[in-house]
């Protein structure tokens, strides 16, 4: 852009069981990619929690955290929206915000809850796109909202978080049998494609999109907004990033080849760094 380009801010939304300074370090690689007006906030959950597996082993000892605590209720939801009110209050404007894992989950159930209320009862949207690494929605906001989750689509999401939950636990044994080389971030911990329930190479179908039928969703129940999805087609949860994305109106999509995780190779960091130009450009000229 020519002359100085209008700042951008993004607040950063971190996954369940680590932390604002884990994402920030998670990001690093694709924030050096993008001009100095670009900035990003980081913010910790408000609930104290174990670390997700391998976590602390990978980041030091420090503070982890969640948005809610498990298992995950409609009260619970509306509890992290509000304090996520909270902070763009205090803390905005914010002109994205980006979440990871736990982070998505926060923010695109934010976006179907302020889709169903009417206006003008609430207040214009705070933010005008949304990126989302790795990220699904959960389930029990969907039926909280109307929209029918059938029994395949809650199978399928105890089966691939389980999946995920086994995948990361395996870095512990890596670290226990001194295999450092494979604890290195991308490396070797996401290969294992045994049980995995999707094809990364295949779009699912609109009236199936790993047990929710999107033909049959309450045409209220979508997001507007400019958004980016980035997730990696060897991640037990592919299939809730992308039923999060068939919500989405105005939707860029990336697979980045890994797992359940923001890889920090050279190619990954610049094409999404590419992604959220495109984002700043489509929010810059509305």
């Amino acid at each position: 852009m020519a002359g100085n380009p209008k700042p951008i801010r993004i607040l950063c939304l971190h996954g369940m069981g680590t932390s604002a300074r884990i994402f920030k370090s998670q990001t690093a690689a694709l924030r050096s990619k993008l001009p100095p007006h670009i900035t990003f906030d980081f913010l910790d959950g408000p609930f104290p929690v174990a670390p997700a597996p391998g976590t602390d082993i990978m980041f030091g000892c420090q503070g982890y955290y969640a948005w809610w605590t498990l298992p995950a209720t409609p009260e619970g939801i509306r509890g992290a929206h509000r304090l996520l009110d909270d902070q763009l209050a205090a803390r905005g404007p914010y002109d994205v915000l980006m979440g990871f894992s736990q982070g998505c989950a926060v923010i695109g159930s934010y976006l179907l809850y302020r889709a169903r209320e009417a206006a003008p009862a609430v207040p214009p949207l705070p933010f005008a796109a949304a990126v989302f690494v790795c990220g699904g929605m959960p389930l029990d906001a969907l039926a909280d909202l109307g929209a029918e989750v059938s029994e395949r689509a809650r199978a399928v999401d105890a089966l691939t978080g389980r999946l995920m939950r086994e995948r990361a636990g395996k870095l512990v044994g890596h670290v226990e049998r001194r295999r450092l080389d494979r604890v290195r971030p991308g490396v070797g911990l996401w290969d294992d494609a045994e049980g995995l329930v999707h094809d990364p190479a295949r779009m699912p179908e609109m009236g199936d999109v790993f047990g929710l039928d999107f033909t049959a969703m309450p045409r209220d129940l979508r997001i507007t907004i400019p958004t980016v999805h980035v997730y990696g087609g060897k991640d037990p949860r592919w299939p809730a990033s992308l039923q999060l994305a068939y919500f989405c109106d105005d939707r860029r999509l990336y697979d980045h080849g890994g797992g359940h995780d923001i890889p920090r190779t050279t190619v990954v960091s610049v094409r999404i760094a590419e992604l959220l130009l495109e984002l700043e450009r489509e929010i810059q000229g509305r």
